[in-house]
């Protein structure tokens, strides 16, 4: 069964999108900026996006599938991407938009009460901080098992530029069906650095933007080295953070040590054993772990490999930008003051609204959209607190959070509102991509992702579940973190009304490179669609954010997390039906904008 949103209809033609989007032509601006210590300038640049918007129900990118008997390449390999498809895809028809009655059965819409978009995971990166493990991944062999392109992927050569294009395709989007609020679900930075974070805030402020460090190598003649005029979100769309493992921790893995928090300013390239135990094997001797070099197209990564190889240590120009976020006392109390350093809206980006009294970590708060509209979301920090944690990827709630959380459902209960929770880390989760509503039926694999231990998490998944089904006008869990596009359907076992949605949407650093829309609608039975739909940034031909697909593809193809023959978009376009209340069903039965 299919169905169309009514307010997405049609691409933004390049008409519509001349006219709405700025920057829409790469220019030479006639100013110069000075880069570094150098007396030398380099000139900034726009990169433009596409001149047609087309969302996921419209086009899809799709992967060109790989041919039997290619060989198999390693993640160094970047001259060969193309050679053999890894890093190629066509454009493909729209995926339809499935309805999904597994909750409850729709009509058809009646008014329109939510629009919002998310995105997740950007893991904005410093390449050539000499405080990251890429060794650990470039040196894989081709067919390795043990691969993890959280370590390296060629896409850290432009996660400014695909962010820069996902907020102009955002853009686009918004003028011809308008957002009520954004809200980004976490790990804005890849490795908690000051310089990375700033690139983030400002590309969304849409300033200059310097996407390299140290000593700029590149930068006047390497297209990903070379400044550029960001776009900056459209001024009239407030967003919103949610905070992430990576925003506060080494590679949202390890709590930041002062080995750690020295290397991220150091000349010194970092050094491990290269062992899998990757907190413990930093700083041992064995094998430097390497930096991007930005004076060449493909970013290898240089200064690496066996301590043996370089009788004088490598070295890079040190930069006090680098500087780690985190610090002893607190993780993340860095890392949110710099939201309210910003040119659009709210200043704070939510974390205003955090509540004075709570603890130095505490990065939870809560807002209602739209003043005449009875929703609230509900922003949750479910990452990893303190020193010595087992595992900073899990989800974790301490008592502190859990008692807050209850709190705030507790209180959009009594106040009649429906409510939405935006996490970073999702929770009891389909492991694997569910794209079918048939397929619920089958009972697929549910991932663990909250692991309680002592200081670790009060709560476990089941544990969680039975504590937010204890409010019914909960509708929705949206996440990011697992860089995947799943949908799951939180059933109560006997009361409709208590069965909510969570939605995962993938990350624009790693394949398949979207966000995601949400428009919600009251039906005229009085149930509540979630129509959700991903959308791929409109890069253009000729722009780092172009190759940063194509190496986003291969990436997946070699690591093999996208099988070799695969050729979907990984995305999922569908409509979510809501059993309400009879007490929100009135509370919301004259809402909305009629369609």
């Amino acid at each position: 069964m299919a169905s169309n949103d009514p307010t997405m209809s049609g691409a933004v033609t390049r008409r519509d999108f001349v006219k709405y989007s700025a920057g829409t032509v790469a220019c030479m601006y006639l100013t110069t900026l000075n880069i570094g210590c150098s007396s030398s300038t380099v000139q900034v640049i726009q990169w433009p996006i596409s001149n047609t918007v087309y969302t996921t129900a419209e086009h899809q990118i799709l992967p060109v599938p790989v041919a039997a008997g290619a060989p198999l390449i390693a993640p160094k390999e970047l001259a060969r991407y193309s050679q053999y498809n890894y890093s190629s895809w066509n454009v493909g028809p729209g995926l339809p938009c499935t309805v999904w009655e597994t909750i409850a059965v729709k009509a058809p819409n009646a008014a329109l009460l939510l629009s919002f978009f998310t995105i997740t995971d950007v893991h904005i990166t410093d390449k050539e901080s000499p405080a990251q493990p890429l060794y650990f991944e470039w040196s894989q062999a081709a067919g390795s098992t043990t691969m993890n392109s959280s370590a390296y992927s060629p896409v850290i050569l432009a996660s400014t530029h695909l962010l820069d294009a996902a907020v102009q395709t955002i853009n686009a989007v918004h003028r011809t069906s308008p957002f009520d609020f954004g809200i980004a679900l976490g790990d804005a930075c890849n490795n908690t650095q000051y310089n990375e974070l700033r690139w983030y805030i400002d590309v969304l402020d849409g300033k200059v933007i310097t996407p390299s460090s140290g000593d700029h190598v590149g930068a006047g003649f390497i297209d990903y080295q070379k400044p550029y005029q960001a776009a900056g979100l459209d001024k009239s769309i407030p967003w919103y953070q949610v905070l992430g493992n990576h925003d506060q921790f080494w590679m949202g893995s390890c709590y930041e040590s002062p080995l750690l928090r020295a290397a991220h300013i150091s000349n010194s390239i970092l050094t491990t054993d290269n062992s899998a135990a990757n907190c413990q094997s930093i700083g041992q001797p064995g094998f430097y772990s390497g930096v991007i070099d930005g004076s060449d197209p493909l970013g290898p990564v240089i200064l690496s490999g066996p301590e043996q190889n370089y009788p004088v240590p490598p070295s890079v120009v040190a930069d006090p930008d680098r500087r780690s976020l985190s610090t002893s006392l607190s993780s993340s109390q860095n890392w949110i003051r710099e939201f309210f350093i910003t040119t659009s809206t709210p200043v704070g980006h939510g974390f205003n609204l955090v509540d004075p009294a709570m603890a130095r970590d505490f990065a939870c708060y809560s807002f209602v959209p739209k003043a005449n509209m009875p929703i609230k979301v509900i922003v949750l920090d479910d990452t990893c607190k303190g020193t010595g944690q087992p595992n900073y990827a899990g989800g974790s709630l301490d008592q502190i959070r859990l008692d807050w959380l209850k709190q705030e459902l507790q209180a959009g209960q009594d106040n009649n509102q429906l409510m939405i929770i935006a996490a970073h880390i999702p929770f009891r989760v389909y492991k694997d991509l569910v794209t079918d509503p048939a397929q619920v039926a089958t009972n697929p694999q549910i991932m663990t992702l909250f692991l309680p231990m002592p200081v670790y998490s009060v709560v476990n998944d089941d544990a969680l579940l039975s504590v937010l089904q204890g409010y019914p006008n909960l509708i929705m869990w949206i996440a990011g973190h697992r860089h995947m596009n799943t949908v799951t359907p939180q059933i109560h076992p006997t009361d409709p009304t208590r069965s909510f949605w969570e939605v995962e949407t993938s990350s624009l650093r790693d394949f398949p490179q979207q966000f995601r829309t949400f428009r919600i609608y009251r039906n005229t039975n009085n149930t509540v669609s979630i129509i959700i739909t991903n959308v791929d940034p409109a890069v253009s031909t000729a722009s780092p954010a172009t190759t940063s697909r194509g190496n986003a593809i291969a990436t997946a193809r070699i690591t093999a997390h996208v099988p070799m023959g695969d050729a979907t978009s990984h995305s999922i376009n569908a409509e979510l039906v809501v059993q309400l209340t009879p007490t929100m069903q009135a509370v919301i039965a004259n809402a909305g904008t009629p369609v």
